[in-house]
C-alpha cells in the first residue's frame, strides 16, 4: 500500500468536530450580549498591546500589526488546535505512517485514523471550557514550513472569558483587560523574537524523531505509566502527568529545553500581567485574589484528567518562571532581562529557572552572586 494511499494517522476533522460536539456547555447568552461581549474582548485586546510596550518596553510591541486577533467559541479554539496540533505532530506522523503503511490495510488505517482522531476531540473538548486565551505560533507553517506564511494568531475564548469572570464575580471590563494583558504579552513576545517558532519547532521535531526511534520500548514505558499513575505516583520525581511518564531519558532531556522556554514565555507574562495597578485596572487585587483561588474546588475527576494532561505541571511553569523574571528584573532592570528575547542562546534553560543567579552568570552581568 503506498504512502499516498494511507489516510492520515490521525482524522483531524473528525478530532474537530468530536471536540466542538462534547465540548461543555457555555453560560447562557443572548445573541446580542455574544455579539457585544466579542467586540468588547477585542478592543480589550487592542487596548493592551499599549500597555505591553509600556511594562515591557520591547519596541515590537510598538503599533503591533503582525498577526490575527480571534475571538472564537470552544469549538472554534478546538478547531484552531486541531491545526497547530496537526502541525507539530506531522514530523512524528509522517515517519510513523512510513513505518506503518506496509503492515496496514486501507480499511484498518481508516479506522485507526478515526479512533485517533476520536480521542484527541475527547481532549480537546475538555481543554477547550478551560482556556481563556493562547497565541498559537506555528499558524504559517501550515503554508510552507518554518518562517512561511503569517505570523501567528491569537486567540480569545469569549465563552471561557464570560465564564470566569462571572464565577468570580468580578467588574468584566477589568478582567477581560487583564486577561488581554496576559495573552498579548504571548504576541509581543514572539514578535521581539522572530527566531523563537523556528527554534521551537526544530526542538519539537527533535522530540517528534526521538518518539518514532524509540516506538520499540513505548508499550514498556506506557505499562510503567499507568501502574505510576494508578498508584499515585512517578519516576525520578516527575510530576505525574502521562507524557513526562512517557518519556525517555532522550526525550526528557529535549522537553527540559522546552519546559525552560515554556516557564519563561508563561512566567513574563504572569509579570506583565500583574505589573498593572488600579489605575489601569481598577480591581486588579480582587481579581488577582479570586483567580488565583478558583483551582480549590475543582472535582476529583477534573483533578485527575489535569494530572493526566500535564496542566498542573504548566501552572507550576506560570509560578516559576515569574519568579525567574522577577528576580532578574530586580537584578538587572528590564532592559537586562530582555536580552533573553534576542537569541536562542540567551534563553534560561529549565535548570536557569529555578536559578535566576546562574543564567545572570552565564549571560555575563557583573556582580551575579
Amino acid at each position: 500500500m503506498s504512502e499516498q494511499s494511507t489516510p492520515a494517522l490521525v482524522d483531524w476533522d473528525l478530532a474537530a468536530s468530536t471536540a466542538a460536539r462534547l465540548a461543555p456547555a457555555g453560560p447562557r447568552l443572548a445573541p446580542a450580549e455574544i455579539a457585544v461581549a466579542v467586540e468588547d474582548i477585542r478592543a480589550k485586546a487592542e487596548a493592551s498591546v499599549d500597555l505591553v510596550h509600556r511594562i515591557t518596553g520591547l519596541e515590537a510591541a510598538r503599533d503591533l500589526r503582525d498577526s490575527q486577533i480571534l475571538v472564537v467559541d470552544r469549538a472554534g479554539w478546538a478547531k484552531a488546535n486541531t491545526q497547530g496540533f496537526s502541525v507539530m505532530m506531522d514530523p512524528a506522523l509522517r515517519a510513523l505512517k512510513e513505518r506503518l503503511a506496509q503492515g496496514m490495510s486501507p480499511a484498518g488505517a481508516r479506522v485507526s485514523s478515526a479512533v485517533a482522531g476520536a480521542q484527541m476531540g475527547s481532549i480537546l473538548a475538555f481543554l477547550s471550557s478551560k482556556v481563556l486565551g493562547q497565541y498559537e505560533p506555528f499558524s504559517g507553517y501550515r503554508t510552507g514550513g518554518p518562517g512561511a506564511g503569517s505570523a501567528g494568531r491569537l486567540l480569545l475564548v469569549a465563552p471561557n472569558i464570560v465564564e470566569v469572570e462571572r464565577q468570580l464575580n468580578v467588574e468584566p471590563d477589568d478582567f477581560r483587560l487583564w486577561v488581554c494583558l496576559h495573552e498579548q504579552t504571548h504576541r509581543v513576545q514572539f514578535a521581539a523574537a522572530p527566531w523563537l517558532g523556528d527554534h521551537m519547532m526544530a526542538q519539537i521535531e527533535q522530540l517528534s524523531g526521538s518518539f518514532v526511534e524509540n516506538a520499540g520500548s513505548f508499550l514498556e514505558r506506557a505499562t510503567r505509566a499507568v501502574v505510576s499513575l494508578r498508584e499515585g505516583k512517578s519516576e525520578e520525581g516527575a510530576s505525574g502527568s502521562l507524557m513526562e511518564l512517557l518519556q525517555s531519558p532522550e526525550q526528557k532531556a529535549i522537553m527540559s529545553g522546552l519546559t525552560g522556554i515554556m516557564s519563561l514565555l508563561e512566567g513574563h507574562a504572569n509579570v506583565v500581567m500583574d505589573a498593572v495597578d488600579a489605575s489601569v485596572v481598577p480591581s486588579v487585587k480582587t481579581i488577582r485574589q479570586r483567580f488565583s483561588s478558583r483551582g480549590k474546588d475543582r472535582g476529583v475527576l477534573e483533578k485527575f484528567f489535569r494530572r493526566l494532561l500535564g496542566l498542573d505541571a504548566k501552572m507550576r511553569q506560570y509560578t516559576d518562571g515569574a519568579r525567574f523574571v522577577r528576580a532578574v528584573v530586580d537584578e538587572v532592570g528590564m532592559e537586562g532581562f530582555n536580552q533573553v528575547w534576542e537569541r536562542a542562546g540567551n534563553l534560561p534553560t529549565e535548570e536557569e529557572i529555578h536559578d535566576p543567579q546562574a543564567w545572570l552568570r552565564r549571560m555575563g552581568f557583573p556582580g551575579a552572586a
